[in-house]
């Protein structure tokens, strides 16, 4: 009796390992050369920008950023020896924003010809003619008031960005960067037709082959903090919730990348990007267009900030705020970590 008692429980533990788990996924998380034979979603350091600040006649200028470790202000010198680095850790490329000497009401200098940003261009690519330089198509950087655009009283006496004259300006310093030799031209303004118009002029000056990456779903985000303290960019009064987007907004953002693209615009961009992944998403698989996203300072910050203070492993998340960016659907990704993440990348594949 006891035989076939231990008998039958013999029994019952193969019918319960029958009944289990069809599909053990852990199968292949066993190793790492499992998990590197399924892995979907590869990080490339050509999928990587890096944004650099470039200061005005001060060739060895160097100045910290305090909210943004790492990352500087640079003069002439300090832009070549990155853009070097740069071509050399094989990045997708660099992204320029310029730091006047001299702003105004209208910010003549974002479309003087001799300019910061144009003549950086002229430098960078005269050394490294194979690096891609994209230019950020702004006015923020230029005003004395800080904003995107021209800026005027409205009937109601309340002062407006005033779309159109912004536009006529965000042409001439597109083509002013395409004249310098500007690989990708970037607005990040968010005025209504810019995309159209800069397609149109740089058309019309002989730049038709010249690629167009907008910054289209641009939400009003409060992580574009430290940027600002980069840039020197911060309005001296309001804010841009007029001309960027609602964070609480999704289908908008799909309106304004469609009008984009039809505008004429090569390469469409969101940022922020982690808060932006559910965005990312949609407009990959709803356009199939080539998208990119910006890591923009606040996100960049707070890794940095939380790494050293030892409360996260800065390597780990960064890489893995990056790989999300792209597991999402960009496969372009503008961040401050372009060089410290290629090193990663490069070290893991030898």
């Amino acid at each position: 009796m006891a035989h076939s008692h231990h008998h039958h429980d013999h029994d019952l533990e193969i019918e319960e390992l029958a009944i289990g788990p069809s599909s053990r996924t852990r199968r292949t998380r066993m190793t790492e050369r499992h998990r590197r034979l399924v892995r979907e979603t590869t990080l490339q350091p050509s999928n990587l920008i890096l944004p650099l600040f470039v200061v005005e006649d001060k060739p060895s200028f160097r100045k910290s950023i305090d909210s943004m470790p790492g990352v500087e202000q640079l003069g002439i010198d300090g832009i070549l020896r990155n853009s070097e680095a740069a071509l050399e850790a094989r990045l997708g490329g660099i992204i320029l924003f310029g730091i006047p000497e001299n702003k105004d009401e209208y910010g003549s200098e974002a479309y003087n010809d001799q300019g910061v940003i144009q003549n950086a261009v002229r430098q960078i690519k005269k050394r490294f003619p194979e690096l891609l330089v994209a230019t950020d198509v702004c006015l923020c950087e230029y005003t004395e008031h800080g904003h995107c655009g021209v800026v005027e009283r409205n009937r109601n006496g309340e002062i407006e960005i005033v779309n159109d004259k912004t536009v006529e300006l965000l042409v001439r310093e597109a083509v002013s960067h395409a004249e310098a030799g500007s690989d990708l031209i970037s607005p990040s303004d968010m005025m209504d037709g810019r995309i159209g118009a800069i397609r149109d002029a740089l058309d019309q000056s002989g730049f038709s082959t010249l690629p167009i990456m907008s910054y289209s779903a641009k939400y009003a985000s409060g992580l574009y903090g430290p940027f600002r303290d980069a840039a020197g960019s911060t309005p001296s009064f309001g804010d841009r919730r007029s001309h960027q987007m609602d964070v609480a907004n999704s289908d908008e953002a799909l309106r304004v990348v469609q009008r984009d693209i039809e505008e004429g615009a090569d390469i469409v961009m969101v940022k922020p990007a982690i808060s932006s992944l559910d965005i990312i998403r949609r407009i990959r698989e709803q356009f199939a267009m080539p998208t990119a996203a910006y890591q923009v300072s606040g996100e960049y910050s707070m890794i940095k900030a939380a790494g050293r203070n030892d409360w996260i492993d800065e390597e780990r998340v960064m890489l893995e705020s990056l790989t999300s960016i792209k597991r999402a659907g960009a496969s372009i990704i503008l961040t401050y970590f372009a060089l410290q993440a290629a090193d990663v990348i490069r070290s893991r594949d030898l």
